[in-house]
């Protein structure tokens, strides 16, 4: 191989070596096509597989999920919110300390007059497995789960890995649809990609 040319266009980037031969560019033009999907969930869990702790829910093309609704203890609402400050800060310390539980977002709402909450979570890990490590995450770290704010939450949950995932189990409110722009794709798969996408631009700067 004499050398390297590459080169940039709409539909992607060609790379080509010194002896006319191309090569990647079937793969960065669209080799691999992304097509978005959408999947209904049935409301029965019976055909489901059993799990360690009831129903093993499929992977969607949202990837895995829950959105857990539970009442707020009374007067626990500004604890639940200064909490949200703790884990900002504690991710500003450390950016990789929820990295186990392989996230891709989490949101957390306050409603009905902060008597009521909603954690939202997408993750590339089982239902049950995103619990267990969560679990692990925070007693490794000696820390406490916002959870403790919510009426009916187990007291013993850092000993107590099977109420914890029930009080889970217990308050999820499993979708009826999922959708996903990108399916199946996971947090690693999409960091790896913007790495590469990266490293690739940085490359053709220097070519230019």
């Amino acid at each position: 191989m004499s050398g390297l040319l590459a080169w940039w266009d709409e539909s992607g980037i060609e790379w080509e070596d010194g002896d006319g031969g191309s090569f990647l560019s079937g793969w960065w033009r669209g080799g691999m096509e992304i097509k978005p999907q959408a999947v209904v969930i049935p409301r029965e869990t019976d055909h489901l597989e059993q799990g360690k702790y009831g129903p093993v829910f499929p992977r969607t093309p949202a990837c895995y999920g829950f959105t857990i609704i539970a009442n707020v203890k009374p007067g626990r609402a500004e604890a639940m919110r200064e909490y949200g400050y703790t884990l900002a800060k504690a991710l500003e310390g450390d950016p990789y300390l929820l990295a186990p539980l392989k996230l891709h977002y989490l949101r957390w709402v306050l409603f009905d007059d902060d008597t009521r909450f909603m954690y939202q979570g997408i993750f590339d890990t089982d239902f049950d497995k995103y619990t267990e490590d969560a679990i692990a995450l925070f007693s490794k770290a000696g820390v406490s789960t916002a959870f403790e704010n919510l009426e009916g939450f187990p007291e013993d949950w850092r000993t107590n890995p099977e109420a914890f995932v029930g009080f889970v189990r217990e308050h999820h409110c499993p979708s009826f649809i999922e959708y996903g722009e990108y399916p199946y794709v996971t947090a690693d798969e999409i960091k790896k990609a913007l790495r590469i996408k990266s490293a690739l631009s940085e490359m053709l700067d220097q070519l230019q």
